[in-house]
């Protein structure tokens, strides 16, 4: 698959829904929700790879049980890759769940 970057452009911050539309659409990292709750980060993996190269996978999980809380983020190593894998894989069926996936953001 062919990647590529998008060149830096400055936006004014008097525009704030352009900037978070610029944002929007550089993100290679994927918020997924929805997560079954046996769900673990090879399947996670392997469900989205079909559309791009894979840098990271990480099933959020609570601290003190260890137990998924049934979200977790797919980074891309581009961000084509992302985009076609955030149209083709939310709302899709992973482990019996339909799951949710957007852009992650920085908060």
């Amino acid at each position: 698959m062919l990647c590529w970057n998008r060149a830096a452009v400055s936006i004014s911050s008097t525009v704030p829904l352009a900037r978070w539309l610029w944002v929007r659409h550089s993100c290679n990292k994927l918020f997924v929700g929805g997560l079954s709750y046996d769900t673990n980060e090879t399947v996670l993996k392997n469900a989205f790879e079909k559309h791009g190269e894979i840098i990271e996978v990480k099933i959020i999980c609570d601290h003190v049980s260890g137990k998924s809380k049934g979200y977790g983020f797919v980074q891309f190593s581009c961000e084509s890759a992302a985009s076609i894998a955030l149209k083709e894989m939310n709302g899709q069926l992973l482990d019996d769940r339909n799951i949710r996936v957007y852009y992650a953001h920085k908060s």
